[in-house]
């Protein structure tokens, strides 16, 4: 009986194997290459690539009227792929909170939402060198009725709540100024804030100045302003200001390096000022110099 089944158990091992391997190559074809292929050479072969965007203005948003995706992340995603050989950006609306789980469960290639660089984001995606600078806001109700200039009044004020964004930064930047978790109202998204503040749920929306002044002019309600002046927030003793980039999967080191190179040509360049240039960005939200590099280690 043990010669007979030896030679069985061999013929079923081998059946089994054949049959694994032939499903791995199937797998591999349904996928268009095989399976070490890296996003780079995916993305050059079939000349498309998907981005995750959250819907906020100007950064990164759909154009209702032509059906675009637009914003200055988007617009200049597309010039940097168009010299990497990938015509074609198709967008995966995605909430802010949600962007960078979602990029890593490969739902999409790259975040172009003008994600901020910042050292705990660092630790789960990588950034491309930044594509601008730029500060902060509050967007109130006209005339400023509890006289709210940064987030060290609000957070100094009895009573102020202030609303921000799932996942964006302006979370960290209340907290850090002293602002109550109870006195902040998180939200989906930009639209959401600036409902908050027509309804009175929120005495403030914070976010990023350009951000602000793009709401107000889309929303085009008299009984909303931007604070005015406003004071940037202090963290750590230091005035900070948000650059923003575009993120990578750490493993798509190729796809980084080579997004990188022609981005550097780029920024800068008449050919990017104009193109940002509806979007409300101008020279004095260039990078100056930044990079990735310097941010994610602070």
């Amino acid at each position: 009986m043990t010669g007979e089944s030896t030679p069985r158990r061999a013929l079923v091992f081998r059946l089994v194997v054949g049959a694994v391997v032939g499903l791995l190559t199937v797998t591999a074809c349904d996928r268009g290459g095989p399976a070490s292929e890296t996003t780079l050479s995916r993305i050059q072969r079939e000349g498309v690539v998907r981005v995750g965007y959250a819907n906020e203005a100007p950064y990164a948003y759909m154009d209702e009227q032509t059906g675009r995706l637009t914003g200055e992340a988007p617009e200049i995603a597309r010039v940097v792929l168009a010299q990497m050989g990938v015509e074609h950006v198709e967008g995966v609306l995605t909430e802010f909170g949600a962007l960078i789980p979602g990029l890593k469960a490969g739902r999409f290639d790259i975040i172009a939402a003008g994600m901020y660089i910042l050292p705990p984001r660092c630790r789960e995606i990588a950034f491309t060198n930044p594509t601008y600078r730029i500060g902060e806001a509050f967007l109130v109700k006209a005339g400023n009725p509890l006289d709210l200039h940064s987030y060290a009044e609000a957070a100094a004020h009895p009573s102020a709540r202030v609303g921000v964004v799932a996942g964006a930064v302006e979370l960290a930047y209340a907290r850090a100024s002293g602002l109550p978790d109870d006195r902040i109202a998180v939200l989906p998204d930009a639209p959401s804030a600036v409902a908050a503040v027509q309804a009175g749920r929120v005495d403030a929306y914070g976010g990023t100045a350009l951000t602000v002044q793009d709401m107000l002019t889309k929303v085009d309600d008299d009984r909303l302003e931007r604070a005015t002046p406003f004071r940037d927030p202090d963290v750590d003793g230091e005035t900070v200001s948000g650059y923003g980039a575009f993120g990578m999967r750490k493993t798509d080191a190729a796809l980084l390096a080579v997004f990188n190179k022609h981005l550097a040509a780029f920024i800068g360049s008449p050919a990017h000022l104009a193109l940002v240039k509806p979007f409300g960005f101008t020279e004095a939200e260039l990078p100056d110099g930044m990079t990735a590099t310097r941010l994610c280690g602070k």
